[in-house]
């Protein structure tokens, strides 16, 4: 076996055992008005990277896996709490293909179900906690403030303008990067890890964060419709993600007046999402995402060697590498 299967099947195995915990998560649990909603949402797939790093970073700081799962359950169900409002705010119809929670249920449903979800998280996150519980109780919460945070600068940025560069990274700092880099942070802390490699691995998954929402931006635009979003979907909507706004300091002429029309349209009829693609791969903006994801992840791989095991750097690296390659 290579090693590269043998890292993917580490991982697709740790994720099968996150599933399979998933799903029965909110067993047992009443009301089903409240709880099957719930379940809905947790069922709907995903690549469940978030508990992985907590469970990875565990391992490599020398802990056993059995130490986090709770903790791991814990991020994931944080991570859908934002999901499902950021679905409402956004008023989005789909999530991994499936209708959004306040599609299929309706929206006082879908803000309690995220709630509850959130409420559930702390709950299981405590079960973990036997060291550091003051630090990583501030960790998690931190990461909430964070994405909320981020997720205001992004409504904020919609009616705006001008957005820099510098700007959209601090917001996909705390409403991305943040969480992935407490999940490495929890994932160390759980299990003893010293000051240094819970330093690092929290540097991994912030690097490693901005990389991916680079990534997904991108992905919206070369290859959105292989996980159930419409490539170009993020133009249609007016966002403003880095692609868009790389674009707009670069463009001059005709290309200027049309990407500064999706601003004041807030957005485009899908029938010319062909023409701003072009507009993008002319100026090279596509080149340009793929630069910035390679930087930030050769500093996200730039903190491994604080781990003193070449098995777990070297899963890291696997997984650094699978996530710039996506194509979902």
């Amino acid at each position: 076996m290579s090693e590269v299967n043998r890292y993917h099947n580490i991982y697709e195995r740790q994720r099968l055992i996150i599933e399979e915990k998933i799903s029965k998560v909110l067993d047992d649990k009443k009301p089903d008005s409240l709880y099957g909603p719930g379940s809905y949402i947790l069922q709907s797939g995903g690549k469940r990277l978030r508990p992985l790093l907590v469970l990875l970073s565990a391992k490599a700081s020398g802990g056993k896996l059995s130490q986090v799962y709770n903790a791991a359950l814990a991020v994931e169900l944080l991570h859908n709490f934002t999901l499902v409002h950021d679905d409402i705010m956004d008023n989005a119809d789909k999530r991994r293909g499936r209708l959004t929670i306040h599609k299929k249920y309706d929206v006082n449903t879908a803000i309690l179900t995220g709630d509850s979800l959130l409420s559930i998280a702390y709950e299981l996150l405590l079960k973990d906690c036997k060291q550091n519980t003051n630090l990583v109780l501030s960790s998690f919460n931190n990461s909430l403030i964070e994405v909320c945070e981020g997720q205001s600068l992004d409504k904020d940025f919609e009616l705006r303008q001008e957005i820099s560069i510098d700007e959209y990274y601090l917001m996909i700092n705390k409403k991305t990067a943040a969480l992935l880099s407490m999940c490495c942070n929890i994932g160390a802390l759980l299990t003893g890890a010293s000051k240094q490699v819970v330093n690092a691995l929290s540097a991994f998954g912030q690097n490693i964060g901005m990389a991916f929402q680079i990534q997904d931006d991108m992905l919206d635009i070369i290859g959105g419709e292989s996980f159930g979003k419409k490539i170009g979907g993020d133009l249609v909507e007016g966002k403003k993600t880095y692609l868009f706004i790389k674009a707009l300091e670069k463009a001059k002429g005709d290309d200027q007046k049309k990407l500064r029309k999706m601003i004041k349209e807030k957005g485009i009829k899908p029938e010319e999402i062909d023409e701003y693609k072009k507009i993008y791969e002319k100026l090279g903006i596509l080149d340009d995402a793929r630069n910035e994801i390679k930087g930030f992840t050769k500093k996200a791989l730039s903190k491994l060697n604080k781990l003193d095991k070449v098995e777990d750097r070297n899963t890291f690296i696997w997984l650094a590498d699978s996530l710039i390659k996506r194509s979902k």
